[in-house]
């Protein structure tokens, strides 16, 4: 998935009301940005911290630039919660997730379950369906351990409890966790910050529902989904 060019660098000012900030750029300019996620960007907000902005070049948008990037010492992370179905829809047409291939058709955005929209519906005559729920991730605290949610995320054990009924179906139901950053060999979910997910995950994985965790190669010009890594909470840990 690629950005729009030229991208812009700055430093964070301050982010606030959750879907805003000010970044001064190098040029000296200071500007309030789109913020295109509404967790709680823990170790990725901090004033000072470089960022990476995308320019829309919208004459109607009243915040033509989005935070794209944060820059941290291992590298750059993706903070637009928006970016994972992009990246997936790349990778899943050009065969990049060997979990995913083989189906004949990919659907995005399919009504299913309790009012809800699946992320994406493979298909194909030969297979049962596949129901596949992408998450985004971004949160490292351990080095080397992506994690997820950030914060609360009650609409995301929702969604668990939903494929765990495709599934209980005979579907194949799958989260896919994009880790965009690619500091992380290992993924396991926040019980700290969410005991509900924690073992919604757990549970959903038990009722028949993979679960599958890729990182990313990220730079300026875009993201690419790149390797899975593991996800240390399948040995059954609690």
């Amino acid at each position: 998935m690629l950005f729009p060019q030229p991208m812009r660098r700055g430093v964070l000012i301050r982010r606030y009301k959750r879907f805003l900030a000010d970044v001064r750029f190098e040029d000296g300019s200071e500007t309030t940005v789109h913020v295109a996620n509404p967790g709680a960007m823990l170790g990725l907000n901090m004033p000072g911290m470089p960022v990476w902005c995308s320019d829309s070049r919208s004459t109607t948008r009243k915040l033509p630039l989005t935070w794209e990037l944060a820059e941290v010492d291992n590298g750059l992370v993706g903070i637009n919660t928006h970016n994972p179905n992009k990246i997936v829809a790349e990778a899943l047409k050009a065969g990049a997730i060997p979990e995913l291939t083989g189906y004949a058709s990919v659907r995005p955005e399919v009504k299913y379950g309790e009012a809800s929209r699946i992320d994406f519906l493979l298909e194909d005559e030969t297979r049962p369906p596949c129901w596949l729920e992408v998450k985004n991730c971004h949160l490292m605290r351990t080095p080397g351990l992506a994690e997820f949610p950030d914060c609360v995320a009650a609409r995301s054990a929702r969604h668990l409890r939903e494929l765990e009924t495709m599934a209980a179906q005979g579907h194949r139901a799958v989260q896919l966790f994009v880790i965009q950053r690619a500091d992380c060999d290992r993924f396991d979910t926040a019980g700290d910050i969410d005991k509900v997910y924690h073992a919604a995950l757990r549970h959903a994985f038990r009722a028949g529902v993979e679960v599958l965790c890729y990182e990313c190669v990220i730079d300026p010009a875009g993201v690419t989904l790149s390797k899975r890594i593991p996800w240390i909470g399948a040995d059954g840990s609690e």
